[in-house]
């Protein structure tokens, strides 16, 4: 769905890393329409036109049945938090200036074999580290927020259900 590119090409390219010196995502031409959806506010996820099967990261080709037809099916934007971490030093300086922060894996309610990464925070323009870790915890619900970063890409956030 994305990969991240060298400083040299990021010129080019319009991503990679950010003004604040955050890394960002550089979609491609298969996960371009799930940033293209996120920025409407919506959270979709890939699925075979064949089979029906969600897929994430998008691709191509189902897994499932080859077929190279998808739609992209609108979610709940509910979930749970599947896992977490919280990355220690040594960090890129532009994390490390936010540390301590944390990295979600959430479990998609209309979908539980698919798991998105993100962050948990207490507000969709919040930053990085505005929730507490020991607030963190597996199998809390969570829903999606978006926020529009550095560049003009909207990425997927969580806020706890319950705050």
């Amino acid at each position: 769905m994305t990969h991240v590119e060298t400083t040299a090409t990021t010129a080019a390219s319009g991503g990679g890393e950010r003004a604040d010196g955050l890394l960002a995502p550089v979609p491609d031409d298969d996960g371009a329409p799930f940033f293209g959806y996120a920025a409407r506010g919506e959270l979709r996820v890939q699925c075979c036109a064949g089979c029906g099967e969600p897929r994430f990261p998008p691709r191509p080709c189902c897994p499932h049945c080859q077929s190279f037809e998808c739609l992209w099916k609108k979610m709940s934007g509910r979930g749970r938090i599947w896992s977490y971490v919280l990355p220690h030093p040594p960090l890129l300086p532009a994390y490390a200036a936010q540390a301590p922060y944390n990295v979600v894996l959430v479990e998609l309610a209309d979908a539980p074999r698919i798991r998105l990464v993100g962050n948990l925070v207490a507000a969709a323009d919040a930053p990085l580290n505005s929730v507490p870790p020991e607030r963190i915890r597996i199998g809390a619900p969570v829903k999606a927020a978006f926020h529009e970063a550095d560049g003009g890409l909207t990425v997927v956030r969580w806020l706890l259900e319950r705050p």
